[in-house]
């Protein structure tokens, strides 16, 4: 069997922790009672363990567990949060976001507006990075809700939400924040930080794929939404559907990770990320670092490489595993919109490679993919 090439694509999916694994395991075969049957002792202990995930889920982002709505994942959840909160507020309803968001606000997002909804979206600096002072003048008396990604996806930028949370509060609209990439590495207090609906995936954090949640505030009055799943009234009528108890547990169990590595881990991080790039630096020219050089996520490198086809980039690097941009895009064609939204030109941002950093990367792994991303560079440039 030919040798698995090194993983350094864990913005689009990391792998399960195995103590995370352990504890889904019973939920399977052994514990496998619906957590709405609750008439008899399989069911119970499902709700049981339901109900523990719900707190962990809530304790890792500083919520009330009667915040935590379970999806299917942060897809789900940020579709729950535009749609729902525009479809209450009814006709004339305004949403106002950013071009640099992911594809699950986005593409709602556009769609909402096709449906006779008001739509605004910013542009971003050349960091990725929205300024609070444009969501300022944006709001308007048709504006109910305001979408903006506490970390970038593709390049790591985190936003500054506190500022934007404090102009929503102040103008009355709410806040919703695609927190999916954040939850791992950046400390994230629900309670303090000024937004109202935050998503958040487990499998961004060594969680198993298909289980997520949306996060609706309740300690300022109940937050009208519109369920788009309906059949049983789940999930406190915003969610219907046997929910997944294996999934949900091994939610649970990355949270309680997180908890208690994140500090670590991001150290770690970062550290590597640092050694990545000083490695690329040394023995290459004509990089562009894009995303912010400060407010980023640790684990997180975006380049992109001056003379080099990006096709060929990617198709040459034999011995890692990177992506040039968001897994949920990369049957799509064109260029990265997260750098085109930054300014960078179409050859720099095909020629681009997102490097995701993740807890079981080691730093052998980090100089062998300095290595192969400096041999394949050179290849490509003819030196």
């Amino acid at each position: 069997m030919a040798e698995q090439p090194v993983y350094l694509d864990n913005h689009a999916t990391t792998r399960v922790d195995p103590r995370v694994l352990q504890e889904m395991l019973p939920y399977f075969c052994e514990e496998y009672g619906n957590p709405a049957s609750i008439s008899h002792s399989y069911g119970t202990r499902a709700a049981e363990a339901v109900e523990q995930a719900r707190q962990q889920v809530a304790d890792c982002v500083g919520a009330s567990p009667r915040e935590v709505i379970f999806t299917s994942g942060a897809t789900e959840a940020s579709n729950l949060a535009l749609r729902g909160v525009l479809q209450a507020a009814g006709a004339g309803a305004g949403l106002v976001t950013d071009a640099a968001e992911h594809r699950a606000v986005l593409d709602p997002a556009r769609k909402l507006k096709r449906q006779g909804f008001h739509l605004t979206v910013l542009p971003v600096d050349a960091t990725g990075r929205l300024d609070p002072a444009q969501v300022a003048t944006a709001i308007t008396s048709e504006t109910t809700l305001v979408s903006v990604i506490l970390a970038s996806n593709e390049v790591g930028t985190l936003n500054d939400l506190a500022a934007i949370g404090a102009i929503c509060r102040e103008r009355g609209v709410l806040l919703h924040t695609d927190a999916v990439q954040a939850v791992g590495t950046v400390p994230i207090d629900f309670r303090s930080l000024p937004v109202d609906l935050l998503s958040l995936s487990a499998h961004k954090f060594y969680g198993p794929k298909g289980t997520g949640a949306l996060i609706v505030r309740r300690d300022r009055g109940r937050i009208r939404l519109v369920s788009q799943i309906d059949g049983g009234g789940h999930e406190q009528q915003l969610r219907s559907g046997t929910l997944a108890v294996p999934l949900i547990v091994g939610f649970g169990a990355a949270c309680q990770l997180v908890q208690a590595e994140r500090e670590a881990d991001a150290a770690r991080l970062g550290s590597l990320r640092d050694d990545l790039w000083r490695r690329l630096q040394q023995e290459l020219d004509g990089l562009w670092l894009n995303g912010h050089p400060e407010y980023r996520l640790p684990g997180n490198l975006n380049v992109s490489f001056e003379g080099v086809d990006g096709d060929a980039l990617l198709a040459g690097l034999k011995r890692i595993a990177v992506s040039s941009g968001s897994a949920c895009t990369s049957h799509n064609p064109e260029p990265s919109h997260v750098l085109r939204a930054m300014g960078r030109s179409d050859t720099l941002t095909r020629a681009s490679l997102r490097f995701g950093i993740g807890r079981f990367n080691t730093p052998a792994e980090i100089e062998l993919a300095a290595a192969e991303v400096v041999e394949t560079v050179r290849r490509l440039r003819g030196k």
